[in-house]
């Protein structure tokens, strides 16, 4: 009964626009899936990790402490600001012989972790996360993997399916020119959520 109202609790919040999601909508628009991979795995390890963290008592600093938060606000508007400038530059440039589309993008574990670290309000949601479904009879140690093992694998899934999402857009245009478009606008999406970010941070 707990799985199953957790995994109800957290749908909305995976499936619904966000950082992550656009992130990896746009990198699943511009190369598929597999390229993904290495971003999802980074990703979800630092979601596991930060999750168990704060489940056993670490990160309630963070939480109450509004210039940290502010500070990872702004940090991470500005990294997903850059990397949307990133995706627009590749779905822009032109090779030699007039083709379209520079050098795949190397997406990396690096990059998918800091998405999560950079991101306050995944440090919100998973505290909220626990004070509803971490209380007894389901306390201790193994309550906290347990809720912090289905978070990640509920977000692995979600944003598998974003990724998915954006491969198969691309995939049902086979114009090479409106492919690129595609991703121009995955990229400017990307870059509106990191501008979206910014102004809450810079507005507090």
């Amino acid at each position: 009964e707990v799985v199953i109202a957790l995994i109800i609790f957290l749908l909305q919040l995976a499936y619904s626009p966000g950082p992550g999601n656009a992130f990896f909508a746009s990198i699943g628009a511009a190369h598929g899936l597999r390229a993904a991979i290495p971003a999802l795995l980074g990703y979800h390890a630092a979601t596991f990790v930060v999750t168990a963290m704060i489940g056993m008592g670490a990160g309630f600093l963070l939480l109450s402490e509004p210039r940290v938060a502010r500070v990872l606000a702004i940090l991470g508007a500005a990294y997903v600001f850059w990397l949307g400038y990133v995706f627009l530059k590749a779905s822009l440039q032109v090779q030699a012989g007039g083709e379209v589309g520079g050098a795949p993008l190397k997406i990396g574990c690096i990059d998918g972790a800091l998405i999560l670290l950079f991101n306050p309000k995944a440090y919100y949601i998973i505290g909220l996360l626990f004070t509803q479904f971490l209380v007894p009879p389901n306390v201790g140690l193994a309550a906290v993997l347990n809720i912090t093992t289905i978070f990640t694998l509920n977000n692995l899934v979600a944003f598998s399916v974003w990724t998915l999402a954006g491969a198969g857009i691309s995939r049902l245009f086979t114009s090479e020119t409106t492919n690129r478009r595609i991703n121009i606008v995955f990229a400017l999406c990307l870059i509106g959520v990191g501008v979206w970010m910014l102004i809450p941070a810079l507005a507090g």
